[in-house]
């Protein structure tokens, strides 16, 4: 290998500015998701830019648009949540993992709310950021779904899209500030009555196989007098 003096510096200087440029967008995309989960008036992108520590201008570098900036931030919230589901598939108790993720929701649709009237546009625009949502969306929940089913733990009778939408309905319901905490009261209040309960189970199939004796019997026929 031939050494050309200076070059190894080079690479460097050059791999820095794109570094910086990395971090740069992550801070400014982590720093959007807090800004537009508080909403409200301070929810501009002048907020965005400070509470990043960046410069107006680097943000649109990065984001030349509002809806540049709303759609990256909700695909990097789309795929935080797919990699969380990956992360509880794992979860000793998959209920409880379950809930965990619906409850990660909560914060992610505060996100969304923050972002709605521009994010209303793109989607009108961009029918693939839907699909790509949905889809992310409804197998992340899907597989702990089927783990909690397939455990016995949750009734089988309710489908990933269900639960979205029944999470996305509490969600919308509530504008008043306080929302969230409502909504993941409510949240637990619907997944518990998800649940399977064991003793009403066990004691509902020990009711159905009990043989008759004559004495149960006798007692039937002296109702039906």
């Amino acid at each position: 290998m031939i050494y050309i003096g200076g070059m190894d510096d080079h690479s460097d200087q050059t791999r820095k500015p794109r570094a910086d440029a990395v971090r740069n967008r992550e801070r400014v995309l982590e720093a959007a998701k807090s800004v537009f989960n508080a909403g409200g008036p301070e929810a501009s992108l002048e907020a965005v830019a400070r509470r990043a520590g960046v410069g107006i201008g680097t943000l649109y570098r990065h984001f030349p648009t509002r809806e540049d900036l709303f759609e990256a931030v909700y695909r990097r919230e789309v795929e935080q949540l797919s990699e969380l589901a990956e992360q509880l598939k794992n979860a000793k108790d998959p209920v409880d993992a379950l809930r965990r993720w619906l409850r990660s929701n909560v914060e992610f649709v505060a996100t969304k709310k923050g972002m709605s009237a521009a994010l209303a546009l793109t989607f009108q625009s961009s029918s693939e950021l839907a699909a790509f949502s949905m889809d992310r969306l409804t197998k992340a929940i899907g597989s702990l779904l089927d783990r909690a089913v397939a455990a016995g733990e949750m009734r089988g009778d309710i489908s990933p899209e269900d639960l979205l939408r029944a999470l996305v309905g509490m969600c919308y319901m509530h504008d008043q500030p306080g929302w969230q905490s409502s909504v993941l009261r409510m949240l637990d209040v619907f997944v518990d009555g998800l649940r399977v309960q064991p003793s009403a189970k066990t004691k509902a199939r020990a009711a159905g196989s009990r043989p008759r004796t004559a004495k149960t019997a006798g007692r039937g026929s002296k109702h039906k007098r």
